[in-house]
């Protein structure tokens, strides 16, 4: 436990970084970034996360007063039902990879428009410092340092009167960045499983509910590696 608590708290420190750059590109950009501490319009549907921001999640969902922890497992279990109207065996722990990629867009829907369980009624962000990766980097494109187009799309609330992929300002050290993020992911389930893995996917929701003590790695993951 200890081993991963510290993995988690060198994860945070990345994330950290993550923040400081949104901070910066917001300061830099003025009125053309709408995105703030309070604004939760992506805060919609489901995206894949990887299991060591589902273990960052957990943590700070652990935090919170157990009423609203009720609240947030309500939630979550009905969305974890609507995902069992695609994978009526869709169990413990959780993990996407059990099941082809073809298949993810059909139960991450693009229009679903369904709260994060961890959103609350004022708009903020139950665990604002333990979420995702994801969340700290939606709204605006990731240009790495080098000029490299890493993601072409932005927030719609965003960037009205400028285009932000020819804002040098914007860029980032983002593959350096994605390259430590991994190998604290390989670290995180080196310790977790006895080896490293490379991807392990779940979603918010479900990240409240896995049950860390017994997690395993789906068999189509292990076959991946086998073959």
């Amino acid at each position: 436990m200890v081993a991963t608590v510290s993995i988690l708290n060198r994860y945070q420190e990345l994330l950290s970084e993550v923040d400081s750059w949104f901070l910066h590109c917001s300061l830099a950009a003025g009125t053309q970034i709408s995105c703030q501490r309070g604004c939760s319009a992506c805060c919609r549907g489901l995206f894949d996360i990887t299991l060591l921001d589902a273990r960052l999640v957990r943590q700070g969902f652990e935090s919170l007063p157990a009423e609203t922890k009720q609240q947030v497992v309500l939630r979550a279990q009905q969305s974890i039902a609507g995902i069992r109207t695609f994978w009526p065996d869709f169990d413990q722990p959780y993990l996407f990879n059990d099941y082809p990629e073809e298949e993810w867009d059909l139960v991450m829907p693009e229009e679903d428009e369904t709260p994060c369980p961890l959103l609350g009624q004022d708009g903020l962000c139950l665990i604002y410092g333990y979420r995702p990766m994801t969340c700290r980097l939606n709204g605006i494109p990731m240009v790495d340092s080098s000029g490299e187009v890493l993601f072409d799309e932005w927030c719609s609330l965003n960037f009205s009167a400028a285009d932000p992929l020819q804002m040098q300002e914007l860029r980032f050290h983002f593959n350096d960045i994605f390259t430590q993020e991994q190998l604290l992911f390989r670290e995180f389930t080196r310790r977790l499983f006895g080896e490293p893995l490379n991807e392990l996917d779940t979603v918010i929701p479900a990240a409240v509910l896995i049950d860390f003590a017994r997690v395993r790695v789906p068999e189509q993951v292990w076959k991946q590696r086998t073959t």
